[in-house]
């Protein structure tokens, strides 16, 4: 059943299931020693510098483990907005793996700023206090908005200032991209990030993400932490290509725009409803709104959701790249048939 509960929930692009067809026609060395995978690391490194180092996992969880167990000892501490997917959605995975403490911060949008950060920078050097050491955010957040490149530049300014690493779970990282209208690299190398989880399920793939090291540095044990944290694919040239046809000709941007246009297209149609309140900016390819109550259970009958804060009534509805036009505006015709008393301009 199609539906708006997330872009996970997608099928895989025809472009990345035809470069699994033709990688799979012939035998070639595992864990990463076939030359696919050797080519997308170099077409990586052309997209995010020479000195980047990339290693292709299963998943975004274990992405974001990865990358936060090199930059961290287990008395360290991980900064988070309290609504990050690694405080909320990982089932602890990263304080299981890493042996950190978790630091979040409430904030209204999904975005940390130096002046919240710096509310945890305090017990440098004092033995009963976990140690911070990396300041974790998403782009896109949870939410659905967006850090511009100064905000970023700002932030990782003040990190590096402190002494801490930053990381960013970039599982939506391609809706980012091209709604900034930017390169991958203008908003995380250039801006000073220095671990990136790289998404691509959200966006076409079948399976597979990366860690891309822009901090070379961190890469120096990765591939003994990423074997150990059960993420290394044996037959790795499936995630490669995968990969290669998502970034050769930027399969990626048009995916992403895509998915973002039809978000923006359920928000413009939603305006004239009163009763459908949207709480966050629409930046990517994420809608939240609080809606009546009445109507979750059967608008949900009809195309699924997620219900996002139930105390609220907030909702959030996702859209993906093959989501249709016509779905959307079906999905607003079934909320209006479900709101029959009110009036729309």
């Amino acid at each position: 059943m199609k539906g708006f509960a997330s872009d996970n929930n997608s099928g895989v692009h025809p472009e990345i299931m035809k470069a699994l067809e033709e990688v799979n026609k012939e035998h070639a060395t595992g864990y990463g020693g076939d030359p696919v995978t050797a080519r997308t690391e170099k077409l990586f490194q052309s997209i995010f510098g020479q000195t980047a180092k990339v290693f292709f996992v299963y998943n975004g969880t274990g992405a974001n483990v990865i990358a936060l167990q090199t930059a961290t000892r287990p008395f360290n501490a991980i900064i988070s907005s309290e609504t990050a997917h690694i405080h909320v959605d990982e089932c602890g995975a990263p304080e299981k793996h890493t042996g950190c403490k978790m630091l979040t911060l409430e904030t209204p949008d999904g975005k940390l700023t130096p002046a919240l950060v710096e509310k945890h920078l305090h017990g440098f050097g004092f033995e009963h206090h976990a140690q911070p050491a990396v300041v974790s955010i998403a782009q896109a957040t949870e939410l659905g908005t967006l850090y511009s490149i100064d905000e970023l530049t700002e932030l990782a300014d003040f990190v590096h200032s402190k002494g801490l690493f930053l990381h960013m779970d970039g599982a939506r990282i391609s809706n980012a991209a091209a709604s900034l209208g930017c390169s991958f690299r203008e908003m995380t190398t250039d801006v000073g990030v220095d671990v990136l989880s790289f998404g691509g399920t959200k966006n076409g793939l079948m399976f597979g993400e990366a860690v891309v090291f822009l901090n070379p540095d961190l890469a120096v044990n990765a591939k003994y932490v990423r074997k150990q944290t059960t993420q290394l694919h044996s037959k790795m040239r499936f995630i490669a290509a995968q990969f290669e046809a998502f970034l050769k000709d930027e399969l990626w941007r048009k995916n992403a725009e895509h998915a973002n246009s039809m978000a923006k297209l359920l928000a413009d149609r939603l305006k004239p409803v009163d009763a459908v309140q949207i709480t966050q900016k629409v930046q990517v390819n994420g809608v939240f709104a609080i809606v009546p109550r009445h109507i979750i259970e059967p608008l949900q009958k009809k195309y699924f959701f997620y219900i996002w804060n139930e105390s609220k009534n907030e909702v959030r509805w996702m859209t993906s790249f093959d989501t249709k036009e016509s779905e959307i505006i079906d999905f607003v015709e079934e909320i209006k048939h479900l709101l029959p008393d009110l009036n729309y301009s």
